[in-house]
């Protein structure tokens, strides 16, 4: 199964790109994961930003080849413990589709991106910034492999 993160934004810190490949590195080969980087739309003083979610949702959507699973990140999603996702993660692979998981901008998804998606997951309650986003979902996408193939990496 491929995993694709498409996500809104670029010009991450370094540290983010090595965070990112190293968990990458980690998952087993059945399972590859992939960043497809989407860029901001412009913003100014006075921006429209209807339209520039507007403009951000057409360059996902448009990243989106057909059959894939689409699951949107956004704070209205459900909430998943590590164990949850490991769950979500099997019926995904079992499904036998791709997925792509996809990080909205600075202001989140356009209407018409959430209204793709087949699953809403919500990482946290707190705001969290887009380079440590892209982390998190690698380091969680690893665990729950692990806690499928029975590894100690998960100690809850």
């Amino acid at each position: 199964m491929r995993l694709r993160l498409i996500a809104v934004g670029g010009r991450m810190p370094d540290w983010v790109r090595t965070a990112f490949d190293d968990y990458v590195r980690r998952l087993p080969r059945e399972l590859r994961m992939e960043l497809v980087e989407i860029p901001l739309a412009a913003r100014g003083k006075n921006a429209d930003i209807a339209r520039a979610r507007q403009i951000e949702g057409e360059r996902v959507l448009k990243a989106l080849p057909d059959g894939l699973r689409t699951v949107a990140l956004d704070e209205r999603g459900a909430s998943w413990s590590s164990l949850d996702l490991a769950d979500q993660l099997k019926r995904w692979q079992q499904d036998g589709r791709d997925v792509a998981l996809l990080v909205g901008g600075p202001d989140g998804h356009a209407p018409d991106v959430l209204k793709r998606a087949e699953q809403k997951w919500s990482l946290s309650p707190l705001t969290l910034p887009h380079a440590l986003v892209r982390v998190l979902i690698a380091e969680q996408i690893y665990r729950a492999t692990t806690l499928i193939a029975g590894h100690p990496y998960h100690r809850a």
